[in-house]
């Protein structure tokens, strides 16, 4: 690539970049949209294939997902908000149950002498004027914030309406963006655009199943367990499992804490730790291989990273934006690399343990 031309891509990319930015509210409800007529196009795509008009199959696409969100909030709401409610209301046994049993037997095993006005009490006790401070400061940022809030609620309506209309333009929309690339380029550009659909659609798609499939293994264990928030704290780490992780490290912290209420904890605590195993290792050996692949190639590390970076960047409209760019640069990077090695002289690969030279 010329100097130029390279000048040019990097101040277009800044530009746009900068651009994004400025608009990342305004932008939210359009990415959020995209993703779900991108999740949902291949089912109207069959439905389509049935000789069924895309106006009409793009309604039977929402008609269907109404009616499974519609249940699963029917079913699954009033026992999740029943025990979060419960749960809630427990939280000072729960911390009075630490610091006057658990604490005192740390210290005795550690064979420490804290001293006085120690404690999770003493520490809220300690810190509960800058706690106060910073809930009045919160609550006055969010009276001044009205407008942000507003602007919420209507991106949250305008959502279901955006999306209708991607979906059922979805493939117009993609013919005219390829239509605006070059000739000399489209085999390049067309093969790098299906290997980025299938890393994403794979990923977004499958990770919808694994976490469904994780709730389910982690309610029945905990409630095998006798755990009395078990389809609570089981709908929510699985629901958190698509940060890789983040659901395993959620759930066993809060299913632990629980623990201390209930008789013979230690008993139960190892069923919470068995639970959460158990369901890391279907997740790792049968879950994420059959739902989503090996060859999806988006790393849990990658994963992690691309959340927080478009977090800390672009807000909430950063989160959305992670994995499709995640997607793309993943597929990017193997493509440069397998150019580099298709340009280099062939050598030799080193075998396992010779030293690299």
């Amino acid at each position: 690539m010329k100097t130029e031309n390279r000048s040019s891509w990097l101040i277009a990319i800044a530009l746009t970049g900068w651009l994004l930015y400025l608009l990342a509210p305004v932008l939210t409800p359009f990415v959020a949209a995209a993703l779900l007529a991108y999740i949902g196009d291949p089912l109207a795509d069959r439905l389509q294939r049935l000789r069924m008009p895309r106006t009409i199959a793009v309604i039977c696409v929402f008609l269907l997902t109404f009616v499974f969100v519609g249940l699963l909030v029917m079913l699954v709401l009033p026992l999740v908000r029943t025990q979060i409610a419960s749960l809630l209301s427990a939280l000072p046994s729960i911390v009075a149950q630490i610091e006057q049993v658990w604490l005192p037997r740390i210290e005795d095993f550690l064979g420490t002498d804290p001293g006085e006005n120690v404690g999770v009490a003493a520490f809220l006790a300690r810190y509960s004027d800058m706690a106060g401070n910073w809930g009045t400061a919160i609550l006055v940022s969010v009276g001044k914030s009205g407008g942000a809030l507003a602007a919420a609620v209507i991106s949250l309506f305008l959502v279901p309406i955006l999306t209708f209309y991607m979906l059922r333009d979805w493939d117009y929309i993609v013919t005219r963006l390829a239509a605006l690339v070059p000739s000399t380029t489209q085999a390049t550009v067309f093969r790098l655009a299906r290997e980025t659909d299938e890393v994403l659609g794979g990923f977004l798609r499958g990770q919808v199943l694994v976490m469904l499939g994780l709730g389910i293994i982690y309610s029945l264990g905990l409630s095998l367990v006798g755990l009395k928030f078990a389809i609570a704290i089981g709908v929510v780490s699985g629901l958190v499992s698509f940060v890789p992780y983040l659901g395993f490290v959620f759930g066993i912290v809060i299913a632990g804490l629980t623990v201390v209420l209930e008789p013979d904890p230690l008993l139960r605590l190892g069923g919470v730790i068995a639970t959460f195993t158990i369901a890391q290792v279907i997740e790792g050996s049968v879950l994420t291989p059959k739902l989503v692949g090996d060859r999806i190639g988006l790393h849990p590390v990658i994963v992690i990273f691309a959340i927080a970076a478009g977090g800390q960047l672009f807000g909430f409209f950063g989160i959305l934006l992670a994995l499709p760019a995640a997607a793309m640069l993943s597929v990017l990077v193997r493509f440069a690399y397998e150019r580099y090695l298709a340009e280099q002289p062939a050598a030799a690969e080193p075998q396992p343990g010779e030293p690299l030279s």
